[in-house]
């Protein structure tokens, strides 16, 4: 029986050919896979050529569909329900991350983590738990979990994008402004975009913001 453990999905790049020497790791939301996220990638590699990007499908088979995968349950949305189910996922990402640090013969510094939605969650929950900060963190339409844990668990401040759709009835983008606030108000460096119209999803701009900004955290 495999492993929760052992994530995997589809991959792409790096777009100039060779060892990557970036890496981007694109985590998706609730009830999708790999597959969700992976189209992000020739976007991003036009700023990134040499980055490779791994978008792995979610340990958890989703609980509130018959397809697609999640990191955690959201059949109960009390935000106490919420945080036991991340901080389970949390070493498994953490293991993922690692092992693909490994195999590319890569930095933290040298990789950013990009999330949608439950992915969001994910990423703004275990970067700043990590021991070396990673290079970014690019959160599209998500939140914040467990912010009252934030201030005592810090082990390191990655830069932080945020973007939501003010349209969004799935997350509501003040999820969003709760995150700048919070995680300002703990010494991170945080951009915030609210994109006007836009529901649960990436627009043309938020993917132009997210490649402008991991150009800039990668040094591209």
């Amino acid at each position: 029986m495999k492993s929760p453990f052992d994530l995997e999905g589809p991959e792409f790049g790096p777009a100039a050919g060779g060892a990557p020497k970036k890496l981007v790791l694109l985590l998706h939301g609730l009830g999708a896979d790999g597959n969700d996220l992976i189209g992000l990638a020739p976007h991003f590699s036009r700023l990134l050529p040499s980055a490779a990007f791994v978008s792995p499908n979610a340990p958890f088979p989703c609980d509130m569909a018959p397809y697609g995968y999640q990191w955690f349950s959201l059949q109960d949305r009390d935000p106490a329900a919420i945080l036991p189910g991340v901080k389970a996922a949390r070493p498994i990402l953490d293991a993922f991350i690692d092992a693909q640090l490994k195999r590319f013969k890569l930095m933290e510094a040298d990789t950013a983590l990009v999330g949608f939605s439950q992915g969001t969650m994910m990423s703004l929950f275990t970067a700043p738990r990590r021991d070396k900060a990673v290079a970014g963190v690019v959160g599209f339409s998500g939140a914040l979990v467990g912010a009252e844990l934030l201030a005592q668990e810090i082990k390191s401040r990655p830069p932080i994008l945020l973007v939501h759709g003010d349209a969004d009835t799935m997350v509501p983008f003040q999820a969003s402004q709760a995150a700048k606030a919070a995680l300002s108000a703990a010494g991170f460096s945080v951009e915030l975009h609210i994109r006007p119209g836009l529901p649960h999803g990436i627009d043309e701009q938020g993917l132009a913001l997210g490649a402008q900004f991991l150009g800039k955290v990668l040094k591209a």
